[in-house]
């Protein structure tokens, strides 16, 4: 949809217009993200949001395309945590391992919508299985890429570094699954130290 380049309020037009995707995309998080609520629709994620339909299809043409930018905020705070956890610790591998985990944990228990979403959420969507995978292997690569930068000659050669990553990735999802939907009972740290045995045992050197 084509937008006028004129101010209003101190914004542009297109800076209004990023404002309400940005309020579009907290508010599908809130709803989706709600427990015991209804199933995320269109009509809830604009009434969350406090804007019409026609703001909707400003940014979105379907509910799946504001649910996987929903993911895509999540997988960069992520990701942007996690490297920087890795770069501020000191100590070995190990250390800086458990800090990326840590970080990791901490994004997907400080809100819990976003441990709904990711763990009990997307999953159920077939619509949203292309794009999950397609994070899911990003995550490996990542992994991958400082498994080889933390234990350098070390490392596992690079297919085997992927094929374990994938591994990880996978397990560490359970994990979280697992205490999200009550299944285990543990402390975030008890879950970052799990996790971190699992790193450094599964063979990333």
């Amino acid at each position: 949809m084509a937008v006028k380049s004129g101010r209003y309020r101190g914004m542009t037009a297109q800076e209004r217009a990023a404002a309400r995707r940005a309020q579009l995309v907290e508010a599908a998080l809130e709803v989706w993200g709600r427990e015991g609520g209804p199933r995320i629709t269109m009509t809830l994620v604009c009434n969350e949001a406090g804007l019409t339909e026609r703001y909707f299809y400003e940014s979105f043409s379907r509910l799946e395309e504001v649910l996987i930018a929903v993911l895509e905020q999540i997988g960069d705070r992520i990701r942007t945590d996690g490297l920087r956890a890795i770069e501020e610790t000191e100590g070995g591998p190990t250390e800086r391992v458990r800090a990326a985990l840590a970080a990791f944990v901490h994004v997907m228990t400080d809100d819990p919508r976003v441990g709904r979403v990711v763990t009990l959420e997307a999953p159920s969507w077939p619509e949203l299985r292309g794009p999950r995978n397609a994070m899911t292997r990003a995550f490996a690569a990542i992994v991958a890429d400082e498994g080889r930068l933390l234990y350098g000659e070390e490392a596992l050669p690079e297919r085997d570094a992927v094929l374990q990553s994938l591994m990880f990735i996978g397990g560490v999802e359970e994990l979280m699954t697992a205490w999200l939907d009550g299944t285990i009972d543990a402390t975030p740290a008890e879950i970052v130290e799990a996790a971190t045995l699992m790193f450094t045992r599964t063979g990333h050197r």
